[in-house]
């Protein structure tokens, strides 16, 4: 696997974090994502990064891999700057070219978003890299499971997300190697138009899309020869089980996201 690429990996390890219930990661993943959106001021947000970092510390993950998790981000991060550097209104006038002005408004609220944006990367990888994907399948599918009630098939759609995510690596890979194979032969995907580039970037997709298609005919066909039948009951070679470690987990987690909306007030 091609360490460059972070999204849909699983770190095996043997700390904490790893050993949690998945169950647990999950809601807690989803508790501190709702207070990220909740919290408005600079000093709960940095209070939950930094809450992150020391999570990310604990979880012996190298934070090589987190730093080239956020790279693809960098991007939208640096068009949110420039949005809200020369677009948002308001305070001391920190620059100014021509009649374009940088407000301190502007750069707080845009340093604002990209922490923000940074902390829920960083908190969502937590969660792949210290999970396996067979986990975060039952943990997915514990949480959708009222929406069986109404006929929606919960454990094959918790299934398709996790494979969706399993398989985000193994495309990324396969289109590097695509492209370095196409370069290898006279390709140039750089120079030119964007038009041009985008045109030059078919030879490219169509194999990808083929690989991607073979890759899940023969993911298909092991599943069938393991016995999997849709709508079947599944069964499990380990029980899922909330320790009291788990809650005692959980419980540290609502406290320090307690007093990060404290922080907020």
């Amino acid at each position: 696997m091609n360490r460059s690429i972070t999204l849909g990996q699983y770190l095996p390890g043997e700390s904490l974090v790893h050993q949690l219930n998945p169950r647990i990661k999950i809601l807690a993943l989803l508790i501190m994502l709702a207070v990220l959106f909740i919290v408005q001021t600079f000093h709960a947000l940095i209070f939950l990064l930094l809450f992150a970092v020391l999570l990310l510390a604990s979880s012996g993950v190298p934070f090589s891999y987190f730093l080239r998790g956020i790279r693809p981000i960098l991007y939208i991060a640096l068009f949110a700057l420039v949005i809200y550097f020369f677009f948002n209104k308001g305070g001391v006038v920190l620059l100014r070219i021509g009649s374009v002005t940088v407000e301190s408004d502007g750069v707080r609220e845009g340093l604002f978003v990209v922490t923000r944006l940074v902390a829920l990367v960083l908190y969502s990888l937590l969660l792949t890299l210290t999970t396996t994907p067979l986990s975060l399948t039952h943990g997915m599918g514990y949480f959708l499971k009222p929406l069986s009630y109404i006929g929606l098939p919960t454990d094959e759609v918790a299934m398709i997300m996790s494979i969706a995510l399993r398989f985000i690596p193994t495309l990324m890979e396969e289109s590097q190697r695509l492209m370095r194979a196409q370069l290898s032969r006279g390709a140039d995907f750089e120079s030119g138009s964007i038009f041009r580039k985008a045109k030059n970037l078919v030879p490219l997709i169509v194999p990808l899309f083929i690989s991607a298609f073979r890759r899940a005919d023969e993911l298909a066909l092991a599943m069938e020869a393991r016995g999997f039948r849709l709508g079947a009951r599944r069964t499990r070679l380990h029980e899922d089980i909330i320790a009291p470690r788990d809650w005692a987990v959980l419980i540290f987690v609502l406290a320090v996201l307690t007093a990060a909306l404290a922080l907020n007030i």
